[in-house]
């Protein structure tokens, strides 16, 4: 199969040849956990499962590794050396003060000082997110999960190898600096030149910083500083890693592989973060590439604007799912399919319209998806990926990923008469096998007691009705829309059916 991806490196969509096929190393920028992620930050997260379920179906063997980053990201992250405050300081001080006026439950976290367990606290979280929202990697946990605080001793060695190649410098205040004048391609990934990287970090960058620096555009690979909420001894004085430098050790570690095929994230990781990874990697192991093909997923706006807390747009996945966004609870699968449905490389808009119209598209594949196992007795009879709906699903991913064009797809098969029932139930699960809507993964699907209960409100409706109390009917039916149902009335009689958003 001709599969090609756009590559952020160069700017063009390239065919896609792992270096050791059918294995692939595929690498993705994961959450800071200084507090709960919100549905952009899942947007890339999951465009990075949906881009890895699909090389699975297609016949890859993926390695994939999305890291959990714990220490090192600076609160002012959009130039090379950051500068500010850790966030997960910052996270610790404000649960500490949430602690304080009862804003958490007594159990949430027992010692907000303790920059560890702040850490794991939002590590849970969003591991739990990502379950309900089924993405793989999490599944993985926590082997492929890894934190630069227990690989301190790679990051360290990585240093020390850019030392020894003249890549990296100790500056007169013990920080150890990567030299960007030692790679003369750094700026490739961003367009960025070196002229504009240095204006930018000008008014940024301390100037006590800047006048130890060789190059103020410089970043720092190792911090001394014994003040630090979090600190390791090193060679350098004991202190903490840069950001960038955590991800190039992590996934060399955790991958095997000095040049990996595939790496993630969000546009918002293109500068400083992912140019900074290329440029320290490729100077400590000689390669001229880090990652083949750099892949890169756009913002999420929220009802036209971007996402700001001051704007109260800013919504967590535990936000929508709870209801607080849309007004009602939203099923996981549902959510999953709005962050899913676009292009990845367009900027995508939620809405709550588009919440709804995602329901309904998810309530029909699971409807389907129910009426084939129905009709096949439960059992599915294998097919290829050459059967003609699959083999039009992966062509239409094939082509960078598109989304829309394999959803046009399923829709119009949905429409027409599936033939063996059996087969079509083995099509239906190896594209839920890459859409990952239909496999619920949640305790807020209705329950059987539930469903008991609304049942026998749909007989009393009946019965309303057949005995003309027609006053009766409408109130039951009232009381199951109140309660999230759709209210349907079949041959059969009155169908109650769960809304999913």
């Amino acid at each position: 199969m001709d599969i090609r991806f756009y590559n952020t490196l160069t700017n063009r969509e390239e065919a896609f040849e792992p270096l050791d096929p059918p294995n692939v190393a595929m690498y993705s920028c994961g959450p800071t956990v200084y507090d709960f992620a919100h549905i952009g930050n899942f947007k890339s997260f999951l465009f990075s499962d949906v881009l890895r379920r699909f090389l699975d179906l297609v016949g890859y063997n993926v390695t994939h590794v999305m890291n959990i980053t714990d220490v090192g990201h600076m609160t002012d992250d959009d130039v090379a050396d950051a500068t500010g405050e850790d966030k997960i300081a910052v996270a610790a001080r404000k649960l500490k003060e949430d602690k304080k006026l009862g804003k958490l439950p007594d159990d949430a976290i027992s010692n907000p000082d303790d920059p560890f367990e702040v850490a794991q606290y939002f590590t849970d979280a969003f591991v739990e997110d990502a379950r309900l929202l089924d993405i793989k990697v999490a599944h993985d946990y926590p082997r492929n999960m890894p934190r630069p605080t227990e690989h301190i001793d790679a990051i360290q060695v990585m240093i020390q190898k850019l030392l020894d190649k003249g890549h990296a410098y100790v500056a007169d205040d013990g920080v150890v600096y990567f030299s960007i004048d030692s790679f003369p391609e750094y700026g490739r990934l961003s367009g960025n030149d070196l002229e504009q990287l240095i204006e930018g970090s000008g008014g940024r960058v301390l100037e006590e910083h800047q006048a130890i620096k060789r190059n103020p555009a410089d970043f720092f690979l190792w911090k001394p500083d014994p003040s630090h909420i979090m600190k390791w001894p090193s060679p350098w004085g004991e202190g903490y890693p840069g950001w960038h430098i955590e991800c190039s050790a992590m996934a060399m570690k955790m991958l095997r592989r000095e040049v990996i095929d595939i790496h993630t994230g969000g546009e918002d990781n293109i500068f400083p973060h992912h140019e900074c990874e290329i440029a320290q990697s490729c100077c400590a192991t000689g390669h001229s590439h880090f990652a083949r093909y750099w892949i890169h997923s756009r913002y999420l706006m929220a009802e036209g604007e971007k996402m700001s807390k001051s704007k109260g747009n800013f919504f967590t996945v535990r936000d929508v799912l709870e209801g607080k966004v849309t007004g009602r609870p939203v099923h996981p699968s549902v959510l999953r399919y709005e962050l899913i449905k676009t292009h990845y490389r367009s900027q995508t808009n939620f809405t709550q319209k588009g919440v709804r119209d995602s329901a309904n598209a998810v309530r029909r594949f699971h409807e389907f998806g129910q009426g084939l196992a129905q009709a096949a007795n439960g059992g599915a009879k294998e097919v290829g990926n050459d059967h003609p709906v699959v083999a039009d699903f992966l062509s239409a991913l094939s082509s960078d990923l598109n989304i829309s064009a394999a959803l046009a797809v399923v829709h119009n098969w949905m429409g027409q008469e599936v033939g063996d029932p059996s087969e079509a139930l083995d099509v239906f699960d190896k594209i839920n096998s890459v859409l990952g809507i239909a496999d619920v993964k949640t305790d807020s699907s209705e329950s059987s007691d539930e469903t008991d209960t609304s049942e026998a409100i749909c007989k009393q409706i009946d019965e309303a009705r057949t005995s003309r109390d027609y006053d009766t009917a409408d109130r039951l039916r009232q009381e199951l829309i109140d309660a999230g149902y759709e209210v349907r009335t079949a041959p059969e009689g009155t169908i109650a059916v769960k809304q999913l958003a």
